[in-house]
């Protein structure tokens, strides 16, 4: 047999999950202190800085 489901409770159930994802990834995004960006941001400029030192020109 079928489970009867309750339309109602269906779409209140779909839109809060969907909110809880956006929350989820706005949380990701916004979420970092200064610090942690600062550190991140020097983490990424050092790796950065690392292959642009070891690149290889070509001839």
């Amino acid at each position: 047999m079928a489970e009867i489901v309750n339309l109602r409770m269906a779409r209140k159930d779909r839109a809060r999950n969907a909110k809880e994802r956006e929350a989820q990834a706005n949380r990701a995004v916004h979420g970092e202190s200064k610090a942690t960006k600062a550190a991140r941001k020097a983490d990424e400029a050092r790796a950065a800085a690392l292959l642009d030192g070891v690149r290889r020109e070509p001839d």
